[in-house]
Formats: C-alpha cells, structure tokens, sequence
C-alpha cells in the first residue's frame, strides 16, 4: 500500500515522502481502516520536525487522526462489530497518512451518518482540547474573561463559539492585523494584536488595569511570557503547545504573591486519566457541537498523498482558510 513516510526529523516538505510499504495486519484487540481523509495538524508537523513531546521511532509515517471505514479486524468482539463501519481514527502512536492504519478497535469511533467525512477527519484534537480545557480544566464561569493566544488558528476559532455558546468572553491574541475583523465577526469579545504593543498592557488596558482570571497558550516564547504577565490575581494559565520552540519566562514572585498557576495540558495524558464511559460521553458531546456549528472545523483543501509536498506546505500559509486534508486518492 502506498504512505507517508520520513526517515529522520527536518522540514516537513523535504523529508516525507510516498513509499510503497506492506499492508499492515490487525491483530487482537485491533482494526485495520481503510483511509478516507486525515487533516494535518501543527502537532503532526511537529512530530516530522522533531519537536513533539514524544516523537516516534523512525522511520515512521504522520498522523494522529483521520476517518476511515473499518476493512477488517483482529481477534475481539468489538473489532468485529465494527468492521464496515465509517470511523474516527485516533491513533496515538501516529500513522493515519496512508491508505490503511492499524489502530486499536477502542480508538475507532463509529461516526453518525450525518457528520460528513471532513468533519469527522477533524473530530477529536482541536473539539477535545477545546471543551477539556475550557469546561473541565479552567472550568471558565460565565461572564469571566479567557485571554488566548493564536487565537486565529482552528481551535481558537473553536473557542470563540464555545465561549458564545457557553457565556465566557474571550480575549483573542493574533499576530496579523487582518485577522482582527475576522474574529469580531465570528464573536470574539476583544481582538488584538501582538504587533500593536505588548501584549499584557493591551488586556489591562481592556479589563480596568486587573488583567484576566484565565489564559491557554499554545505558543510559548515571547507570547507565553506577556500572557503570564496578563494574568491578575487567584489567575490560572494552559499551556499547551510550543509553536514558537522557546522557553516561557515568569517571576516566580508573581506566581507566589498573586496565587498564579501555569499547568501543562496535553490532551493525550487527560483522556487517559478518565474513564472510557466518560469518554463516550465526550464524543456524544463534540459531534452534538459539530452538528450545530460550535466544534465544526472549517473545510480547507483537500490534497493526495501523492503531492505531500504541496500539502504540507498548503497547511502552513500564514491565514489560510480552512483545515488541510490528505486523502489517499
């Protein structure tokens, strides 16, 4: 079968590449799906570069989700239940841009008829990481303030609604000027950009001089360090992601004086710790909000294995409109 495949850590448009490699086999407890589209995510572009949390033994293939029909099946009852079923492909171990994955049946979620494929591609990581943090991590109240940075990307555009949806107001970080409008419209309660002046006078100057109770930063670097000094008192910052690769520096004294707390969030490690019947209501939850247009991700192009170059990069331009898909055809 044909996919994606990197044999050392670079630039993702130089290092994958279309390879020939033997059909993988399920065995128990697993399921073989045929692919039928898997987005690119930054935290797969991560991975090919080196710069993931946990990277994978080379030489490997991306992809950590992606929806798919379930061809056949290991040993296990669920596996069988679920062969000829249209899934959501979650594969942790990354995998998916190929024409067939193999992943634990367990982490094969059947997909409603009436969630259509570039919705369920998209399924779990920015829909997941969105009410995690925001309703059961930060638990945001309503009426509070959420500031976020790279509030442009998908999932900032994600919690935008849910904060309309839920009654929290966001305060959204971008670096372009552009993107300003573009969030106001979408129902962003403030806007502004990191290119206009540092970032946590602006949201002092936004909330009365107090700074915001609640922030989530996937960037790191310079962003990371003024949306800490953002925070105000009894505040409570999410890291998640570093999209810039430096390092975030605070004074310990604020933390300590003003009862500031900076946590990691990594979705993998928070779905691990709660049950699969909770989890189960997690999915009923997200497609419920895809469905109405709170967690649905915007459709982008759609782009074959066969030109992985392009796609990556396509994934990668400053203000692009849409997820980028790879589909096997």
């Amino acid at each position: 079968m044909k996919a994606i495949r990197f044999e050392q850590f670079g630039q993702p448009d130089q290092v994958l590449k279309l390879v020939d490699i033997p059909e993988p086999k399920p065995g128990k407890g697993e399921v073989l799906v045929r692919m039928i589209a898997s987005p690119i995510n930054p935290s797969d572009l991560l991975v090919v570069r080196g710069r993931y949390g946990v990277l994978p033994t080379l030489p490997a293939t991306p992809g950590f989700e992606g929806v798919g029909v379930v061809e056949k099946a290991g040993p296990g009852i669920y596996g069988q239940f679920l062969k000829g079923k249209r899934v959501a492909v979650i594969n942790s171990a990354g995998g998916n841009w190929a024409e067939k994955a193999v992943i634990p049946a367990i982490r094969a979620i059947p997909v409603p008829s009436d969630i259509p494929d570039e919705q369920a591609a998209s399924f779990l990581v920015n829909p997941a990481t969105a009410i995690a943090m925001t309703r059961h991590v930060l638990a945001v109240p309503k009426g509070e303030w959420l500031l976020q940075s790279a509030a442009g990307s998908t999932l900032g555009k994600m919690i935008i609604k849910l904060g309309k949806h839920d009654g929290f107001k966001t305060l959204n970080v971008v670096r372009r000027r552009e993107a300003i409008d573009e969030l106001k419209a979408l129902g962003g309660d403030a806007v502004i950009s990191s290119s206009e002046g540092p970032i946590d006078e602006q949201v002092r100057a936004i909330t009365g001089g107090q700074g915001v109770r609640y922030a989530i930063d996937p960037v790191g670097g310079e962003t990371g360090s003024q949306v800490f000094k953002s925070l105000g008192e009894d505040a409570h910052m999410l890291v998640y992601g570093l999209l810039s690769d430096q390092d975030i520096h605070f004074d310990p004294r604020a933390m300590i004086a003003g009862k500031r707390i900076i946590e990691g969030f990594w979705l993998g490690y928070w779905m691990n710790a709660r049950s699969k019947l909770k989890n189960l209501g997690l999915f009923r939850e997200i497609f419920a909000m895809i469905r109405e247009g709170i967690l649905s991700t915007d459709s982008g192009q759609t782009i074959p294995l066969t030109s992985i170059a392009d796609a990556v990069r396509a994934a990668e331009v400053v203000g692009r409109s849409g997820k980028v898909l790879l589909a096997p055809g």
